[in-house]
């Protein structure tokens, strides 16, 4: 059996679809993970329609070990997690995905193997194999449908390690070829805009000039303005005056 260092075993006991074995192993893939296993799939091993389904995780496929048993699967883990959506009567702790793979994380870190047991679509994990789990991972499903497929749960965890072990900023900006516009430049368009917005008889009446031009300004400063913004706004009034001068 080879073991992949730095991430867990992704363990598919008893999987019945070829079709899904590959979108697991894509889903792996997706986040970095590649240490697949299986255990008695139904249809044997290799199976076509799992490649197929890969579409470009192959290579997961091709590095894939086949047990007989979940005992034999495991054999070499020092931690084991069972994913089931099902309460199954015994006293074992109980991890959402995140938590679970934050405790992977640190585990693994520590130089121990972590395995992550998936059950069959049809009716998921057997209680003989989640007796073997050291935990079990329950995701907060709707409870009248609590079913998910196996694909998906994969899917799931693997998103799970990935926030585990990977720097992630919760929001970000793509500037398109461009970058923020600078004090200076948002003063210049604000200069702009108030010299010909005053020029046109804008702020009245004089008494409210000085804090409708304090808003406006205000207005300029609120705005997460790029170059590119500044320079269309630029544009956008300078064409507007030229067009007010042809009216004439």
């Amino acid at each position: 059996m080879t073991d992949r260092p730095g991430q867990p075993r992704m363990v598919l006991v008893r999987p019945q679809m070829g079709e899904n074995i590959g979108a697991a192993a894509r889903a792996m893939l997706n986040f970095g993970l590649e240490d697949m296993q299986l255990v008695a799939p139904r249809d044997g091993w290799p199976n076509p329609a799992a490649r197929a389904m890969a579409s470009g995780a192959g290579r997961v496929l091709d590095r894939a070990q086949v047990a007989e048993d979940t005992a034999a699967a495991v054999a070499s883990c020092h931690w084991v997690l069972a994913t089931t959506a099902r309460p199954r009567g015994m006293t074992i702790p109980v991890l959402s995905p995140e938590a679970a793979m934050r405790e992977a994380r640190a585990r693994i870190a520590s130089g121990a193997r972590v395995g992550v047991l998936f059950g069959p679509e049809r009716a998921g994990l057997e209680n003989a194999d989640i007796a073997r789990a050291n935990a079990v991972v329950s995701v907060p499903v709707n409870p009248d449908y609590p079913s998910l497929n196996l694909a998906q749960c994969v899917l799931l965890m693997g998103y799970e390690w990935r926030r585990a072990t990977t720097e992630m900023a919760a929001e970000r900006v793509e500037l398109a070829g461009t970058a923020w516009a600078s004090q200076a430049e948002v003063e210049a368009l604000a200069r702009h805009y108030e010299t010909r917005l005053d020029e046109a008889g804008f702020f009245f009446p004089e008494e409210k000039a000085e804090s409708m031009k304090r808003n406006l300004r205000n207005l300029w400063s609120r705005m997460p303005l790029t170059r590119s913004d500044a320079q269309i706004l630029h544009g956008i009034l300078r064409q507007m005056v030229r067009w007010a001068g042809r009216q004439r």
